[in-house]
């Protein structure tokens, strides 16, 4: 019997399914009742892009992704956007060196792998356009010095949709840039009763201090050969055709026999198109296959396009949400 190659990808791929089950394992020691956040989130992190996560106070945004770092060993820093914040506090300042007559940069929390950005709504637009340049060129601009980021930079925003006093819209070309928004809601009634018995409720440390005895799963190159790993998950024909037309559709329903033109105001980009094959290779690994199915595509297409698509007035008159118009597209196109 020949010896197997250690090499080969099957067993490259193998030996992910066991890491990302490990890891989402760890996540629901720590996080109660919120698994499709915590897998969602994986799946970003799988597929490179940034995350927008909405949802009240209180539902454990922070905490996953603070638990998520430390079990990939990223260096994690949060930043709380509020109206008064400027660019500097986000990418750096240039400081006078009297005895050298010079100026150094001092880089600011934007620099490092996991940026946390609390409430990323309640900021003005010079820091959105300052986090912009971050999220699609993966770097800095500091003065004249140019700071590239590490190639595991990874954003994660969080907005409250209840409180909108104080708050900045988003620009459109900055929510195109997140790989996903994320509804969060709250758990079920048995993962509240479980949440009563974790140390933290019951007395314990704090929910940010640092877990006793837990090594990281994983490092930071362990990261980027997940990454690389999930582009080469397999995706037939019959699948980017599927992806393609569901997103046309949000362009031009009537092509597809859909009565939903009064209805959408804009349709989703092209990027779009490419986020919902990236997804959909990262949710197929996460699930222990070398292959995409419809199920991946649907699964993910409302988080990948509720924020790419925007409905009319008439959609609101008639009380239909963003979601509900990207449900009866996916209920209307036909699978493969």
């Amino acid at each position: 019997m020949s010896t197997p190659d250690p090499a080969s990808p099957d067993l490259a791929f193998e030996d992910a399914y066991r890491s990302l089950d490990e890891l989402v394992g760890r996540l629901e020691t720590v996080v109660v009742g919120q698994k499709p956040l915590i897998e969602k989130l994986i799946v970003a992190l799988l597929a490179g892009g940034h995350v927008l996560v909405e949802g009240v106070p209180g539902l454990a945004k922070t905490r996953v992704v603070r638990e998520l770092a430390r079990a990939l060993d990223l260096p994690f820093r949060r930043v709380q956007f509020t109206p008064d914040l400027l660019p500097a506090d986000l990418t750096g300042t240039q400081i006078y060196r009297p005895s050298t007559g010079t100026f150094d940069v001092r880089p600011g929390p934007i620099v490092t792998s996991v940026l946390l950005a609390d409430e990323i709504n309640r900021a003005p637009a010079k820091v959105q356009s300052a986090l912009l340049e971050a999220m699609q060129e993966g770097q800095v601009t500091v003065g004249d010095e140019t700071i590239l980021l590490p190639e595991t930079f990874w954003v994660l925003a969080t907005q409250n949709p209840i409180e909108h006093e104080g708050t900045y819209p988003l620009p459109e070309a900055q929510l195109d840039r997140f790989l996903l928004k994320i509804l969060v809601g709250y758990p079920d009634r048995a993962a509240e009763i479980a949440m009563l018995d974790l140390p933290s409720v019951a007395g314990g440390p704090r929910p940010d201090a640092p877990p006793v005895g837990d090594a990281p799963l994983l490092h930071p190159a362990d990261v980027i050969r997940l990454r690389r790993l999930t582009a080469a998950v397999r995706v037939a024909d019959a699948i980017k055709e599927y992806v393609v037309d569901l997103v046309r559709a949000t362009r031009d329903p009537e092509a597809f026999g859909l009565g939903l033109a009064p209805l959408i105001e804009l349709g989703a980009s092209p990027r779009g198109t490419i986020s919902l094959v990236r997804v959909a290779r990262a949710r197929a690994l996460l699930s222990r296959r070398d292959y995409v199915t419809p199920h991946d595509v649907k699964s993910l297409a409302l988080d990948v396009l509720r924020h790419r698509v925007m409905v009319s007035y008439e959609a609101d008159a008639e009380g239909l949400s963003v979601d509900d118009v990207l449900r009866k597209i996916l209920d209307h196109v036909p699978v493969p």
